[in-house]
């Protein structure tokens, strides 16, 4: 399962809050395609299913399909927001490669 710093869970937080609507949560999952086998998606979401891996980080709730848990066991969503970096990032320590965007591995 996804880990999500304590600025990532801030930020997508004050994101939920936003869009002042119950029963969503951050998902995150991994979907074939990308330009080095498989991309990031993070949407929010309020349908979940039975095998949905959940978590919850300083009161956001996270959503894994279980497909994605394994691509993602381990992993970091992390937000930056400063000169240099702006966004969120994952660090995923399964990634074997990953491209220059940041945003596909394999």
């Amino acid at each position: 399962m996804i880990t999500l710093t304590d600025n990532a869970a801030t930020k997508v937080g004050a994101l939920l809050a936003d869009e002042d609507e119950d029963g969503l949560a951050l998902r995150v999952a991994v979907r074939p395609g990308g330009c080095s086998g498989f991309s990031y998606e993070m949407f929010f979401d309020s349908e979940f299913a039975d095998d949905d891996n959940t978590h919850e980080y300083e009161g956001v709730k996270v959503v894994v399909d279980a497909s994605s848990a394994m691509l993602l066991e381990g992993a970091t969503l992390d937000y930056k927001d400063g000169l240099q970096e702006t966004g969120f990032s994952i660090n995923n320590p399964n990634a074997q490669r990953t491209c220059g965007c940041g945003s596909s591995f394999s």
